[in-house]
């Protein structure tokens, strides 16, 4: 039988979950909780992560998965998780896969474990590679509660092992601590003349356990590191198990104050040492490289934990995409059984949502292109001639394409040589005519794409990375779900090989980065608002210090076919801002309110908000009196999982200041849902209260929910007298005497005005 502990572990396969179980026997690792669920005939990950994220005996969890059915489901439930706790996850069958072929690049670099990678980052998982390395994560989480960066000091009795462990950590990613002056003299007066005066700290190997004591005393106090290694070597000089039961008595010590966490490796120990670390709770490894990685296990999870804290940076305000022409472009092409749309159509799709793409212009014929291809030929331009059929959608593959003509006559020429080249390549494909396109000459720009793949579980992942002629072969990408702000999308650039050659080198000036990143969300909004585009591919998308420019583009299109039940978008895993949520709304003759759903760029509006809401007002609201409005407090308000909790904020449209704010949250099935509302103490009393109250009510109604409910100090009579007049059923509250329970019923008749 398992030992009791505050791990719990999930499990597709029962075999997996009983080796788990045969490992942690032996390290004395305890659980709260082992599920195997096979094939998920009704219980499944995302039932089980929202019930361990609100387990109080659990503080991390372990999956194994094979595969997801649900995708919206479980990375609702994996975000939610791992917000509260770390969450581990190893996913067999990572080659398992055949690559398919795609008709775009992007769809066919987009593989299905390199989606499931994406989807794990994007939930704020801790993906690890195999069952040794889920083991190691046990180890550190079972033992390790956080750790505050990835500077890392090494002490050992033998220098190549900490050599070794240097080596390894910086594969990693962490960072080889640097030793302060202060310990490094009082290290030099304890140690012997020959210890290493760097890390690793190398103490010699005759180091005995007073040595040991003294040495690690003064790293674990230095704050230029963030934990400490402690190796081991075996020697004849020094018993290795007086070594570790004085770092275990250290570590005893330790825990009563802030403790430094502590990671150990003792080489070839046997059961006396093991058992003695047990029982300090310090976790340890059989390789330096196992220690190094359990370090970086905890390393990666806190960084994972800040990101999806930090607000993004604000669209520009001028971004406003044209939804109704990209649909009526998208839906034109449909509408005549058409799987791809042709060249002015993706020129006339991409300005719809500002999106840069050299321009474009059709002929049918050869004569036709001669004439059309004037105004291209400009100031000693040169022209582009590729071949426009719905049959062929690589067209350099069947000569298709025709660089570098520079006057009508080659142009002419060039296209009868398409038309001939490609009738022979493909004699059955519908040659409609081509596109001309003028020779775009940026010498300093970057060869990048960018585009939308369609996978079977996920639906929709943005792509980006090396573009070019050679970018299958290159294999440098980044894969991210939809929707994106700019903080994603910089962290998606940031995935690739590429991203490097962005920056400036030699008289080479640097990328507007910026304008990448734009492009990206852009896409990622474009998918959003016309699920009918089923692929995507920018292919060279062209980037230097001026901006980018989209060279060739192609957009595969087809109905939708809904990949997700329910409500919300019918094929994004990740549900959208609910833009048809927004509402302009007066009050009395001149209060012009803007009221939409809360961003995550909203940071500063929430913060302004909050300072300008009376303290009574606030401790009314929170049931206590509240003392900090901190960056993590505010990040969880707006930034928000749209497919289970919404919050409405009331915008002043006068002066662009958020004045009230009303939210809901369901519970994990979907059933009931918790609401809170807060005005700003100035606006009390002006009726805002009720519009924001009215419009919680019709959108928990549109989204299915069967009641709502919140809770009211006893003492706020105005808000117990606004929820009777809604209709709510005001009733005692059975854990807290000082305040009710408002509670709704909810009926698609039930009005409210």
């Amino acid at each position: 039988m398992p030992l009791a502990g505050d791990l719990a572990v999930v499990s597709q396969s029962g075999a997996i979950a009983a080796g788990m179980v045969e490992w942690a026997s032996q390290r004395t690792v305890g659980f709260s909780a082992i599920v195997s669920i096979g094939d998920q005939l009704d219980v499944d990950f995302g039932d089980l992560l929202d019930f361990f994220a609100f387990d109080r005996a659990t503080r991390a969890v372990l999956l194994y998965v094979e595969s997801v059915k649900d995708a919206r489901k479980f990375m609702s439930a994996a975000r939610a998780a791992a917000r509260t706790k770390p969450v581990v996850v190893v996913k067999s069958g990572r080659h398992a896969a055949a690559a398919r072929a795609a008709a775009t690049h992007t769809g066919a670099m987009a593989g299905s474990d390199a989606v499931y990678d994406a989807a794990f980052r994007r939930a704020g998982l801790l993906r690890v590679l195999d069952l040794g390395e889920l083991f190691d994560a046990a180890e550190t989480l079972g033992r390790v509660k956080t750790v505050a960066g990835k500077r890392l000091a090494i002490l050992t009795n033998g220098g190549g092992t900490g050599v070794l462990a240097i080596d390894r950590l910086l594969d990693f990613g962490g960072i080889a601590a640097e030793l302060s002056e202060d310990i490094r003299a009082r290290l030099d007066r304890i140690l012997p003349a020959t210890w290493s005066k760097s890390n690793p700290v190398d103490i010699i190997g005759d180091a005995d356990a007073v040595r040991y004591e003294k040495a690690l005393e003064l790293l674990a106090s230095d704050s230029a590191n963030d934990a400490v290694l402690v190796i081991n070597v075996p020697t004849a000089l020094a018993s290795a198990t007086d070594t570790a039961g004085a770092v275990a008595d250290f570590s005893g010590r330790e825990k009563d104050g802030v403790p430094k966490p502590l990671f150990s490796v003792w080489l070839g120990a046997g059961g006396s040492v093991s058992e003695i670390f047990d029982r300090a709770r310090i976790p340890h490894y059989p390789t330096e490289t196992d220690a190094v990685r359990g370090f970086m296990h905890l390393v990666r999870y806190s960084e994972a934990a800040t990101a999806m804290m930090k607000a993004p940076a604000s669209l520009p305000e001028n971004f406003a995409p044209d939804m109704s022409t990209a649909r009526r472009v998208v839906m034109a092409a449909i509408s005549e059984t058409r799987d791809w749309l042709d060249p002015l159509e993706v020129v006339e799709l991409f300005d719809a949502y500002a999106i840069p793409i050299a321009p474009t212009a059709f002929a049918a014929t050869p004569e036709e292109a001669e004439k059309v291809c004037a105004s291209l030929l400009t100031d000693g331009q040169k022209v582009a001639v590729k071949v426009v059929s719905r049959d062929i959608v690589h067209k350099s593959d069947v000569g298709g394409v025709r660089l570098n003509l520079s006057s009508p006559i080659e142009v002419r020429r060039g296209t009868e040589e398409i038309f001939a080249t490609v009738k022979a390549a493909r004699p059955q494909a519908r040659i409609i005519g081509v596109s001309l396109h003028p020779m775009i000459v940026r010498p300093a720009a970057r060869e990048l794409i960018a585009g939308i793949a369609d996978d079977d579980t996920f639906g929709p992942v943005v792509l980006f990375g090396h573009g070019g002629t050679a970018v299958e072969a290159i294999d440098d990408k980044a894969l991210a779900l939809p929707p994106l702000d700019l903080k994603l999308a910089y962290e998606l650039i940031n995935q690739t090989r590429v991203s490097r050659l962005l920056r400036a080198y030699r008289n080479v000036p640097p990328v507007n980065i910026n304008e990448i990143a734009l492009v990206l969300v852009k896409l990622a909004q474009l998918v959003a608002d016309v699920p009918e585009i089923r692929e995507l591919d920018i292919n060279p998308l062209l980037a230097d210090d001026k901006g980018v420019l989209a060279l060739d583009a192609r957009v595969a299109v087809a109905k939708v076919v809904p990949k997700f039940t329910g409500h919300g978008h019918p094929r994004l895993a990740i549900r959208p801002y609910p833009k048809e949520w927004e509402r302009q709304v007066r009050i009395g003759e001149s209060w012009r309110l803007l009221i939409r759903p809360v961003r995550p760029e909203d940071e500063h509006l929430v913060h302004a908000f909050f300072e300008r809401v009376s303290p009574e007002d606030l401790r009314l609201r929170c049931f206590a009196p509240v003392k900090e409005l901190s960056h993590v407090f505010i990040a969880r308000l707006t930034q928000l999982d749209y497919a289970r909790a919404i919050a409405f904020v009331a915008i002043d449209e006068a002066n662009h200041e958020m004045v009230g704010v009303v939210r809901l949250h369901a519970d994990a099935n979907y059933y009931a849902g918790e609401y809170a509302i807060l005005l700003r103490s100035d606006v009390k009393g002006r009726g805002l209260g009720w519009k924001l109250m009215n419009l919680i009510i019709e959108y928990a109604q549109a989204e299915g929910l069967k009641r709502i409910k919140g809770q009211i100090l006893r003492e706020n009579s105005a808000m117990l007298r606004m929820c009777r007049e809604l209709g709510f059923n005001i009733v005692d509250d059975p854990d807290d005497p000082g305040s009710c329970v408002a509670v709704l019923s909810l009926s698609a008749e039930k009005k409210h005005s």
